[in-house]
């Protein structure tokens, strides 16, 4: 069975508005990979945004999309979070946050209009998004003797694989981050030359 590892996100922060009634919804997208971001960002733009009424968000994390979540932020519920996490899915993003500050302009919008809102205004900021494929993939931590290093190097060029942390004592290491769908055959050509290990 084929493995797909390639998703979509975005490269840079983006930003939309939609203004309805004298409400302002300011939406702001930013790619992200883990929930710490999340949190460190929602916090970030509670404090430069301190005066809006409400600041609302969705995010998907990973390949597969499966981390996700949103918030009603006060809003009532499924009116706020619920639209903002639709618009991601529509897009077919992951790895990605969008929080919606609204600036309260007096008059009420109702459920609907609320919807509309957080909708429309994601979707600008959606729309200014660059999107850009990410691979999946698993970072390895490889074992190998001296004797093996040839072996190891030839089956790293050959996947086009990246290195990091080499060491090249006795006991030779390195790390390499290996794509989704070659894991099986990275780990079947060094089966006999290596130990590894996920990291």
């Amino acid at each position: 069975m084929e493995i797909c590892d390639a998703y979509s996100s975005i490269a840079a922060p983006s930003e939309g508005l939609f203004k309805d009634n004298g409400s302002r919804f300011i939406a702001l997208a930013y790619p992200v990979e883990t929930e710490q971001q999340v949190k460190e960002l929602v916090a970030a733009l509670r404090k430069e945004y301190h005066d809006a009424r409400h600041h609302c968000y969705a995010y998907r994390l990973g390949y597969k999309g499966e981390v996700f979540r949103s918030s009603d932020d006060g809003e009532p519920s499924g009116s706020a979070g619920r639209p903002i996490l639709g618009q991601i899915d529509s897009a077919g993003l992951s790895d990605i946050l969008v929080v919606v500050v609204r600036y309260f302009g007096g008059i009420k919008l109702g459920i609907p209009g609320l919807i509309r809102a957080y909708k429309t205004s994601t979707a600008d900021a959606l729309s200014h998004a660059q999107v850009v494929e990410k691979i999946a993939g698993v970072w390895f931590r490889v074992r190998f003797g001296y004797d093996a290093m040839n072996t190891v190097m030839k089956v790293l060029k050959e996947l086009d694989l990246p290195q990091r942390a080499q060491n090249f004592g006795l006991e030779c290491s390195l790390e390499t981050r290996v794509r989704l769908s070659t894991v099986a055959d990275f780990r079947e050509k060094l089966e006999n030359a290596a130990e590894l290990e996920e990291i």
